[in-house]
């Protein structure tokens, strides 16, 4: 849920993946992957259509000239670029906390996801002021139906419109950040699958040598019946 809290983990802590083996991993995390990828691209692409158009509304020398238009231009791209906070909001948390709990120590010093991990830890501040920003969004409509029956929507596209210009700082980070957690995420999703299956082929090799080794023991022949008319040993006639 968005505005939920952030649970802060330090990339110096010890890794919980280094003590436990491959299958026993859990990657329920990784099914949120997608919609941040979407989320990160989409932050990207709001931010890439403003600076298309935003010379336009300016002078030489970098100064509005078309003030109504510069303007509607920033609130389109605030909004968009906050629907995509949102999005990170609800999925960020809960990948976030399974990549630390996936990635090794050596994960953060060398290897292909270092820097990826580098970027990731400054991703607790991003979030936790972004989920404060909406959680003091949420109050301020609380207030406004509470103090304002009935008149509501007269202010609340002008207080939204605040939010989501406050939240474009944030939307920015994470459109740095957010690629980052991203890329490390299906990096260890994929490894911990690569490790889960190793260990699923080396576990029915070990099961398939044990049963040939229990059908290669066959068990001793039952002695022959003795010949018709000889003697029982152990008998007297």
């Amino acid at each position: 849920m968005a505005g939920e809290t952030i649970m802060s983990v330090s990339p110096s802590s010890p890794a919980p993946a280094e003590n436990q083996s491959a299958a026993s991993v859990d990657l329920a995390w990784r099914r949120h992957i997608p919609a941040l990828a979407s989320a990160a691209a989409g932050i990207r692409q709001a931010s890439d259509a403003w600076d298309s158009v935003s010379d336009s509304f300016c002078d030489t020398d970098g100064w509005p000239v078309d003030e109504h238009g510069y303007e509607d231009g920033k609130v389109k791209r605030d909004a968009e670029a906050w629907r995509h906070v949102e999005v990170f909001l609800d999925h960020g948390p809960e990948v976030l906390a399974g990549v630390r709990a996936t990635a090794r120590s050596a994960d953060y010093t060398e290897g292909p996801i270092s820097e990826e991990l580098h970027w990731l830890r400054g991703i607790d501040a991003t979030l936790e002021h972004a989920g404060q920003l909406q959680r003091e969004w949420d109050q301020i409509l609380v207030l406004m139906d509470a103090s304002m029956p009935g008149s509501r929507k007269l202010y609340e596209d002008r207080a939204k419109e605040e939010r989501n210009a406050d939240g474009w700082h944030y939307a920015d980070e994470l459109a740095i950040r957010g690629p980052a957690l991203v890329r490390a995420a299906d990096h260890l999703s994929r490894r911990a699958d690569a490790e889960r299956s190793a260990h699923t082929t080396r576990a029915r090799a070990a099961l398939a040598r044990s049963a040939s080794g229990i059908r290669g023991t066959l068990p001793p022949s039952p002695p022959a019946p003795p010949a018709p008319g000889a003697p029982v040993p152990g008998r007297s006639r």
